[in-house]
């Protein structure tokens, strides 16, 4: 999921996705054909159709390549102590998968319209609801339980809210998992993170 255009240029499904997010991204979901993705990868339509029928169908894919890191992450957490320590490692993460996913993120906002009618919104919108059932503890206090979701929910939100503020992406990152740590902390009087205790292996989300 981290990987970059330049790095799957040999897998030719990869480069179909990619090209594909490039137009999307420059002209909208709505208005780019399966026949102007082909010829930016310079293919017939019908090498196209070998991997992808239509449009939304590159679209799940994109999808799926999102939804297995998180599945794997979920799988992880729902093993875990309810900890803080848990939930603060599903978050550092998360915010990993997160930057690495950050294209289809801005896809997902330029194309609401479009997104409101595709199934892969659905799927999203499913684990994002798993990882707030982990984050949030439903015995605690109101108030920290809205900090518990508030700490997801910055991260989406500052992927959009900070995209002109000038800094390196990995500090604006940092920067970000720090405040949803904090607020995570919060969410939890009395209990401290202690590293590398009590907490099996996370998988990695990159």
């Amino acid at each position: 999921m981290g990987s970059t255009p330049q790095a799957r240029r040999g897998d030719t499904r990869q480069r179909i996705q990619d090209v594909a997010m490039e137009l999307f991204a420059e002209q909208g979901y709505e208005k780019t054909s399966l026949r102007e993705i082909a010829e930016r990868l310079d293919v017939t339509k019908a090498a196209l159709y070998y991997h992808f029928k239509t449009k939304e169908d590159i679209l799940i894919s994109l999808f799926q390549d999102l939804a297995r890191p998180l599945d794997e992450l979920l799988d992880w957490g729902r093993q875990q102590p309810r900890t803080l320590e848990t939930k603060q490692e599903l978050v550092r993460r998360y915010s990993v998968a997160l930057q690495s996913a950050l294209p289809l993120f801005r896809f997902m906002q330029q194309n609401q319209a479009a997104m409101s009618h595709l199934r892969p919104g659905e799927t999203l919108k499913d684990r994002m609801i798993a990882m707030t059932n982990l984050l949030r503890d439903p015995d605690a206090a109101l108030p920290d339980q809205v900090r518990s979701l508030s700490a997801l929910f910055v991260m989406h939100t500052a992927i959009f809210a900070m995209q002109h503020i000038e800094a390196d992406p990995e500090d604006k990152r940092k920067a970000v998992l720090e405040v949803a740590l904090d607020l995570l902390a919060q969410a939890h009087p009395g209990e401290q993170a202690h590293p590398g205790e009590g907490v099996g292996d996370a998988p990695d989300a990159s």
